[in-house]
């Protein structure tokens, strides 16, 4: 088992209070008390949350001609969930603490409970993770429906759709990003586990003779999509499951773990999930949920391999990764070195002073950039203040406007991570910027 990083052991309570202060994520509805586990995500946040769906999407579909996305409802009915294992075997082990009634999972506690330190508990009992709900203005057991807890399953149902009008061949893929929800025991550690979050999945059907091959490839290509978007290599590691340890559709499952503050643990899994789902719905609804190959005139159900991660977990383990303090001309700075394609921010324009002529400057820079980068436009406190500002935000260019601005049409771009600053010519800035960042 390899070993945990030297982590900062206040790591989370300082990512977690930047979030708060900056506007990454505030708890939700904090002037009633909050509620628990839930998060909302506010100016920086929201941004830094779209940049990491769409660095996924640009990857798995943009970038692909062999994956097509959908987007399907949250609601469905008893009857999908049925047919794929969630209402029997969708389960936790829930115990109760003996001494102070605490409720926990048992799997997460370590025989002992967090709260009063007891290991007196009760006998373990099935808890199903699902959110129940009633569709309709009658309540009765015809209008129950469930909030969906993965994204997966409107992949499965999709698959005749999908084949029929994109006329894809085996191996190909379907991609959703949307919301989910559990009904977790113990939601813990910030944005990590709580009962609503954010899926990015991919359903990718394949022959059954190539569905190793393909679970081996979307191994390596979700590693090193985590190293691409700049987590260190020593924060990641892969753990295959053990054969007891499988899902009961799983063929073979391997986790992309994430040395986080308290340990390694899950960032994303990928799975092959064989024929298991499709059979199932196939035999549920009547439907037959096949692929028919002309060309060895047969047909046959596809094997799947799953890629499932959550973008809100992502999101979490790049802000964790990108976080550093250092030393700048004798003041301890924060900085999230942030990859530029998932900064809240990429571009702040500073002008140097309020004066009317260095904001008119300031705007007419803006109108270039805005069309290519998310900028922000602070024109509070010192130069140096405002620096420091957007390091800690993770703004990976700062471009002042000053008085010699006026004189010369050139502007100051300084670099985040290197504080190097260099002039440019406002006709030469955006071409600088996009060499800067590979878009160009």
């Amino acid at each position: 088992m390899d070993s945990t990083p030297a982590l900062d052991p206040d790591l989370l309570d300082k990512v977690t209070n930047l979030a708060k202060r900056r506007g990454f994520i505030f708890p939700s509805a904090e002037i009633y008390g909050g509620f628990r586990s839930t998060y909302d995500y506010g100016p920086l946040g929201v941004n830094m949350l779209r940049n990491v769906k769409q660095a996924w999407w640009r990857s798995m579909v943009q970038m692909r001609s062999d994956i097509v996305g959908i987007d399907a409802a949250i609601l469905g009915p008893p009857a999908v969930w049925a047919a794929s294992g969630h209402l029997e075997t969708f389960t936790d082990p829930l115990v109760d603490c003996l001494k102070c009634k605490e409720r926990w999972r048992e799997d997460k506690i370590e025989g002992v409970c967090p709260n009063c330190g007891s290991d007196q508990f009760t006998e373990p009992r099935a808890f199903n993770l699902m959110f129940k709900t009633q569709a309709g203005p009658v309540e009765g057991e015809g209008a129950t429906a469930y909030l969906r807890p993965e994204t997966a399953q409107g992949m499965f149902t999709n698959f005749s759709n999908v084949l029929a009008t994109t006329r894809k061949k085996p191996p190909f893929g379907i991609a959703q990003i949307g919301k989910s929800f559990r009904n977790e025991i113990t939601p813990q550690n910030f944005v990590f586990r709580t009962r609503e979050f954010e899926q990015m999945e991919l359903e990718y059907f394949v022959p059954p003779a190539e569905a190793e091959t393909w679970y081996r490839y979307w191994i390596k290509a979700r590693y090193d999509w985590y190293l691409d978007l700049g987590i260190p290599g020593e924060l990641l590691r892969l753990h295959e499951h053990a054969p007891a340890d499988l899902s009961h559709y799983s063929r073979g499952t391997t986790d992309v773990e994430f040395a986080y503050p308290w340990g390694w643990d899950e960032l994303e899994g990928v799975a092959n999930r064989g024929d298991y789902d499709l059979t199932q719905h196939s035999n549920a609804s009547g439907t037959r949920l096949e692929y028919y190959d002309q060309a060895a005139n047969e047909r046959y159900t596809p094997y799947v391999i799953e890629p499932a991660a959550g973008a809100t977990r992502a999101m979490m383990a790049f802000l964790l990764a990108a976080y550093h303090e250092d030393v700048v001309e004798g003041e301890t700075r924060t900085v999230l070195r942030l990859d530029w394609r998932l900064a809240p921010f990429q571009v702040a324009v500073l002008p140097l002073s309020k004066k009317s002529e260095l904001e008119g400057v300031s705007e007419e820079v803006l109108s270039i950039l805005r069309p290519h980068f998310m900028c922000d436009h602070d024109v509070t406190q010192s130069i140096g203040r405002r620096y420091r500002r957007q390091d800690e935000v993770g703004t990976p260019f700062c471009v002042t406007v000053d008085f010699d601005t006026l004189e010369d049409r050139a502007v100051t771009v300084r670099d985040r991570d290197t504080t190097a600053q260099v002039r440019v010519k406002i006709e030469d800035l955006l071409a600088t910027l996009r060499e800067r960042t590979s878009q160009g």
